[in-house]
Order: C-alpha cells, then sequence, then structure tokens
C-alpha cells in the first residue's frame, strides 16, 4: 500500500535572502522577476519569491549557478561535510556500486539543488 501523498510545502523567501543564498546582486534576482523567470507572490508590498523556482531559474543560467558555487550558499558545501564516523557510513559498509573503485573516479563536490517536479 502505497503512502498518501502529503501536499507540497512551498518555500518563499525575500529578495534580498535570494540574493545572498545565490550570490548575486538583488538587481539581478529583480530582473528575474520582471522577466517572469520566477515565481512569486506579494505579501505586505513584498515580493516573496518561491525557492524552487528559484533554484530551476540558477540552473538554467550558468553564470549565476557558477556564483551560487563561487559566492553564494555552496561555498559552505564544504564545511557541511560529515566528518563524525558516528554520522557518516562506513565506505567498507557500503554497497559496491555506491562507493567508487578508485580514488580518481571521484569528482570534486559540486553542490548541487535537486527539486521535485
Amino acid at each position: 500500500m502505497e503512502a498518501p501523498l502529503l501536499p507540497k510545502e512551498i518555500i518563499r523567501v525575500s529578495i534580498s535572502e535570494a540574493a545572498r543564498l545565490f550570490g548575486v546582486n538583488s538587481q539581478t534576482i529583480r530582473r528575474a522577476i520582471k522577466a517572469q523567470e520566477v515565481t512569486y507572490v506579494i505579501v505586505s508590498g513584498r515580493y516573496k519569491l518561491n525557492f524552487e523556482s528559484l533554484v530551476k531559474w540558477s540552473q538554467r543560467h550558468s553564470t549565476i549557478k557558477n556564483k551560487l558555487v563561487k559566492k553564494g550558499i555552496g561555498q559552505f558545501v564544504d564545511k557541511w561535510k560529515i566528518k563524525n564516523p558516528l554520522f557518516s557510513p562506513n565506505p567498507k559498509s557500503l554497497p559496491a556500486s555506491a562507493s567508487p573503485t578508485k580514488p580518481s573516479d571521484q569528482t570534486p563536490a559540486q553542490p548541487v539543488l535537486h527539486t521535485s517536479s
């Protein structure tokens, strides 16, 4: 028996929050709004942008994607890596298909933001 589908939670952020998260100027976010590249609602006279639409927008534009990695939230990915072995799986315990066979197979971590459609 399948679990019932839960309503999708919508995350909304302000223009300034979006600019900080994606490492861009707030004018860049405003241009995306004007070009109707992101979805939003207006709450008390302020734009509240749909985070999922921001992620999709950032992935469509390579310059925005690069800024996300270098200046936005992506710059912190390395700091988020789990160092405590109690909370990090032992590579030997992972199935063979899940772990690379040699170190040269590993690529540098790139932040990839996944969204559900």
